[in-house]
C-alpha cells in the first residue's frame, strides 16, 4: 500500500493544473510553467483544490508508479510556487566561484579555470568566493546542475578540500603516519 500515493496534494492559490492525454501533466503558477509527460495507467482528479491520485489495479507496476506519480506532481506544484534551491561550499585554498553575466567561473587547482554557461531555467548566484546557490522551479534540473558542478572537485576524505552542499558531512580519514 503507497501511503505517499494516497496522500492529497493541496493546490494553492495562483496554481492552475491541466491534465491533458495520455496524463500528460501542466501546472502554471507564479514562477513558471512545468509539464510533464506522467504514467497513463494512473487516474488523477481533481476536486475542490485538492488533486488525488489513484491506481486502477494493485499490480506491481502500477504500485510502483502511484507514490511517483504523485510526487512528480507535488514536486511540480512546489517548484511553481516556491522553487528549489541547492546550496554548495567550496573549501580549498585557492579554489573559488565568480560570476560573470550567465557564466560561472571556476577555479579549482586545475591548470584553467572553468567556465560553466547557466542552462535553460536555472540562474546560479554566487553570494561570496566560496558559496554557490543553484535556484530553479525544476527539481530534477537544479539537483542534476548542483551535481555536475560538486562533480568537478568533490570533496576528499584526508583534507576536506572540494565542493560540497550544504550540510554535507564529509568522513576524515587520517592520513600516512612517518617512521
Amino acid at each position: 500500500m503507497s501511503r505517499i500515493g494516497l496522500k492529497p496534494i493541496d493546490l494553492p492559490k495562483g496554481v492552475e493544473i491541466k491534465v491533458g492525454e495520455e496524463n500528460m501533466v501542466e501546472v502554471k503558477g507564479p514562477k513558471g510553467t512545468l509539464s510533464q509527460q506522467l504514467p497513463k495507467e494512473m487516474e488523477i482528479s481533481i476536486e475542490d483544490g485538492v488533486l488525488n491520485v489513484a491506481r486502477p489495479s494493485e499490480t506491481k507496476r502500477n504500485r510502483a508508479f502511484h507514490g511517483l506519480t504523485r510526487t512528480l506532481i507535488h514536486n511540480m506544484v512546489v517548484g511553481v510556487t516556491d522553487g528549489f534551491e541547492k546550496v554548495l561550499e567550496i573549501e580549498g585554498t585557492g579554489y573559488r566561484a565568480q560570476k560573470n553575466g550567465k557564466v560561472l567561473n571556476l577555479t579549482l587547482g586545475f591548470s584553467h579555470p572553468l567556465d560553466l554557461t547557466d542552462p535553460e531555467g536555472i540562474e546560479v548566484e554566487v553570494p561570496a568566493q566560496n558559496k554557490i546557490i543553484v535556484r530553479g522551479i525544476d527539481k530534477q534540473l537544479v539537483g542534476n546542475y548542483a551535481a555536475k558542478i560538486r562533480g568537478y572537485r568533490p570533496p576528499e576524505p584526508y583534507k576536506g578540500k572540494g565542493i560540497r552542499y550544504q550540510g554535507e558531512y564529509i568522513r576524515r580519514k587520517v592520513g600516512k603516519t612517518g617512521k
